[in-house]
């Protein structure tokens, strides 16, 4: 039975959310919380962590993206799945960046909610087409080890995969907007991928860029 944990500020929504998981098979919800300063306290009570972990993004107290990265920190083992209502890039890729293992909107449906959850069980990740359509062919490592970057394409790599806008990463490299733009379209197409998230994620896998642990 995989134990899952529901950490969302929306208690109508964690309990609809309960009652959907503890309906499918070998899923049950052990708790829900209203935020990570909560979740956090919970895990502090015992040594065993859940399976997975669905998390909300806007929290009072202590958000989403803060509550990834301490348990990036602390707790690198935990299994995260991200559950929001925000599509925005930026706090995809930061989600990413600190250890979630995939990211899905609350306008899912119920089984693309279990997909999620199993692929993350079974396979470790899960990002949805409507994150990332280029995804699933981004992440054949034999298909990604046969791209050659040259070094200011690297740079730009990493670069990317900071919170740095695409104007201050130009600024960063001494270059103008209009060369990182081209840096941005070439590495889409060497990658075979269609967004930031998918230079982040093959960034990740490869070794390019590590993960913050702090």
């Amino acid at each position: 039975m995989v134990q899952v944990v529901i950490v969302d500020d929306h208690l109508l929504f964690a309990k609809s959310l309960k009652l959907l998981i503890d309906g499918l098979p070998n899923f049950q919800v052990i708790y829900q919380v209203s935020n990570g300063r909560q979740l956090i306290e919970r895990l502090a009570e015992t040594e065993t962590l859940p399976d997975l972990i669905l998390l909300d993004i806007n929290m009072p107290v202590m958000s989403g993206l803060e509550t990834m990265k301490w348990l990036n920190a602390n707790r690198p083992q935990a299994k995260a799945l991200a559950l929001s209502m925000d599509d925005h890039e930026e706090t995809v890729i930061s989600m990413l960046r600190y250890g979630a293992k995939g990211y899905l909107l609350k306008d899912s449906d119920p089984a693309q909610l279990q997909r999620a959850m199993l692929d993350v069980m079974n396979k470790g990740f899960h990002y949805s087409e409507k994150v990332n359509q280029a995804m699933l062919h981004s992440l054949q490592p034999e298909d990604e080890l046969a791209v050659e970057l040259n070094d200011r394409e690297l740079e730009f790599l990493v670069w990317a995969c900071s919170e740095r806008t695409y104007k201050e990463i130009a600024d960063a490299m001494y270059l103008s907007p209009k060369t990182i733009d081209g840096y941005r379209e070439a590495l889409f197409k060497k990658l075979q991928v269609k967004s930031r998230i998918g230079l982040v994620l093959f960034a990740i896998r490869q070794g390019i860029f590590q993960v913050d642990k702090r």
